[in-house]
């Protein structure tokens, strides 16, 4: 029988893997190679084995699905057919007139047709901000087959004309894919982004704090009130991504082996990685108050949501330390550089960014499997270390 812990753990293998649940009956959860999980239920009708799918984990949890698993077996038990009923729904969809079917209307079924399904609950979330943000309150009433290049132009003139150039770069990505896939379905007979270059220019970014930086922001963070000021100092230990730490659950900490597992769903990947904790790393986990369920959110202030409001606390962060000219992502390009610094090996490195270009990109990527587990973790006790004497703590676990 599945449970939490199974079903976090449950890593990924070259082949799609099908696990039964055992309690639910016809409930299995699916494991991509890619490390995506999903949850699908099988029941047979007129002799024939037929499948629904639920929904992503860990958007849809186990008790989730169990619940929906049940109500689609009272309903095969009261004569309906689940499959063929969700085919009906697409086919009523698909003959849908195109002056009917705007832009709101194909965004909401690209979201859960393709981004949540294929792509994770974390990019379908983003690309729904992005969409919710900048695309629909211009263009989401219109039919999408009458946007033209023009309406594309006018939404990026007005991201551009806030200063914002990446976001505008994102927005054009995020409407062309939904074009593309619409034009796929049939449900427009052209993509009004083709042609349309990026708007704004990226600057790839290089900035690394210095020690004594690093050491002015650490001590700034350890000032602050629960939950930035621990979650700050989690990622200057971890060198994981923002949201990462800040969406952090219980269930994927476990204190007694030192060791934190992102979920593949979570991650920019989409690959499950291990995080080695360090002493000064746990000392942090232990000093974090319970709020909310035991299953909950590591840093939250409502017990049922991760915390926001990054952008007022880096500002108070920034004030506190007096350093200036960073964001919270080069912490992790400084995590980078103090480990090369201090000569951790860059394969070594790279896993513990979770990375799978650089040394593991190409033919290195399919047949290099080893996990570098004991190396992560001596490389996260050497920069807690590293990370002590630069704050000028005698002890590793500051």
């Amino acid at each position: 029988m599945l449970t939490d812990v199974s079903v976090r753990k449950a890593a990924p293998t070259a082949r799609r893997q099908e696990i039964a649940d055992g309690q639910a009956r016809g409930l299995y959860l699916i494991v991509q190679p890619t490390g995506g999980k999903s949850w699908a239920v099988r029941y047979s009708r007129d002799g024939r084995v037929k499948k629904v799918t639920l929904g992503p984990y860990p958007a849809l949890s186990l008790v989730e699905a169990r619940r929906r698993a049940l109500g689609i077996a009272a309903s095969v038990a009261n004569g309906a057919d689940p499959a063929e009923e969700k085919k009906a729904e697409r086919k009523a969809a698909a003959g849908v007139p195109d002056a009917a079917r705007t832009v709101k209307t194909i965004a909401d079924e690209f979201l859960k047709r393709h981004s949540d399904e294929k792509n994770g609950p974390r990019w379908a979330a983003e690309t729904k901000r992005i969409l919710d943000r900048n695309v629909l309150p211009a263009i989401g009433d219109k039919p999408a087959a009458s946007v033209g290049k023009a309406e594309i132009h006018d939404i990026l003139d007005t991201i551009m004309d806030r200063g914002t150039p990446i976001a505008a770069n994102r927005t054009l990505a995020v409407v062309k894919k939904l074009y593309r896939w619409a034009l796929s379905r049939g449900y427009v007979d052209r993509d009004p982004c083709a042609g349309i270059a990026k708007p704004g220019d990226e600057t790839k970014r290089d900035r690394v704090l210095s020690d004594d930086e690093l050491a002015c922001v650490w001590r700034a963070a350890e000032g602050m009130a629960y939950p930035f000021g621990h979650a700050v100092q989690l990622l200057i230990l971890t060198g994981a991504r923002r949201d990462e730490v800040g969406s952090m659950r219980w269930t994927e900490v476990d204190l007694a082996t030192r060791v934190w597992t992102l979920p593949g769903a979570r991650a920019k990947n989409n690959v499950e990685h291990v995080v080695p904790l360090s002493a000064a790393a746990l000392s942090i986990l232990e000093r974090v108050p319970r709020i909310g369920k035991r299953d909950g959110f590591v840093f939250t202030t409502t017990g049922e949501t991760a915390i926001s409001g990054w952008s007022k606390a880096k500002a108070t962060l920034d004030t506190a330390s007096s350093v200036a000219g960073w964001r919270l992502h080069d912490l992790r390009r400084t995590f980078a550089t103090g480990l090369a610094s201090i000569g951790i090996a860059l394969p070594v490195v790279e896993k513990i960014l979770n990375h799978t270009s650089g040394s593991f990109g190409g033919v290195a990527g399919v047949y290099q499997r080893h996990a570098f587990e004991d190396e992560k973790r001596d490389a996260l006790d050497k920069w807690a270390a590293r990370v002590a004497v630069i704050v000028g703590s005698n002890d590793n676990g500051l």
